[in-house]
């Protein structure tokens, strides 16, 4: 906090920012992107020619225009300051979900050794100008607080072994994900238990060393060697007959 806030001459957020974003997150998002994105662009083929096509940020930008944009492809510039011009733009002028859309996009396409830096810097900004919104992997989620934030976060990262499982979990973060669209759509929370449910089941067929056994059978196989607690197992195995149950 700055002396001024501190001793009360300036004003201090007091509210999260929920259905909206001020000029200070916005702002800050745009000095993610330039620190972590615009200032690492490279021109490996031809150095001296800063032309988008010979720059490592060039599928980026194709992305940008052909998914997110849905514009001619023939209408992406040339030069690659003209590009970030073009962005910087739509970016201050762009609704505030809009501004989430960019900034999600850019973390699922950027190169892959900008991402880390980048989500991370992002989630830093997110978490100091009071954001109702946080990275979870690729993803921005609403969040209720920093506990529930982190147990997604350390599910998703301790299932990167595990691929199937982490896609489980994933897809069940964007059923209940689905409230926080600007369509005010429910959660689909019945669809997000089933996935994290298929997560448990892909993981212990993983870990059992049989990806194709029955889940009983694996988790049978789990209890033998970790000696899991026969109430636990039963609870498991109760949640996949439940899901297996067609709908009244």
């Amino acid at each position: 906090m700055l002396f001024s806030e501190r001793k009360g001459f300036s004003s201090v957020r007091k509210t999260i920012q929920k259905d909206g974003m001020d000029e200070a997150l916005r702002t800050g998002l745009w000095n993610t992107l330039d620190l972590c994105i615009w200032m690492r662009i490279r021109y490996d083929y031809r150095p001296h020619i800063h032309t988008s096509e010979f720059s490592n940020l060039y599928t980026l930008f194709l992305n940008y225009w052909q998914n997110l944009f849905k514009l001619p492809l023939d209408g992406l510039p040339e030069a690659s300051a003209k590009v970030l011009q073009k962005l910087r733009n739509y970016f201050f002028e762009c609704k505030w979900y809009e501004s989430y859309d960019f900034i999600e996009f850019t973390a699922q396409n950027c190169p892959e050794e900008l991402k880390d830096g980048f989500v991370d810097f992002c989630s830093h900004t997110l978490e100091r100008e009071m954001s109702a919104y946080r990275f979870i992997g690729d993803q921005i989620v609403g969040i209720t607080d920093e506990v529930e934030t982190e147990a997604i976060e350390s599910a998703i990262n301790s299932t990167a072994k595990y691929p199937g499982a982490r896609e489980h979990l994933k897809t069940a973060m964007d059923f209940l994900n689905d409230r926080e669209k600007p369509d005010s759509k429910k959660p689909d929370c019945r669809n997000s238990v089933k996935e994290s449910i298929s997560a448990v089941e892909a993981l212990c067929k993983s870990v059992s060393g049989d990806p194709k056994a029955k889940f009983s059978t694996a988790l049978n196989k789990l209890g033998e060697t970790y000696k899991l607690h026969p109430a636990f197992k039963e609870g498991f195995q109760n949640c996949m007959d439940m899901q297996a149950m067609p709908m009244v």
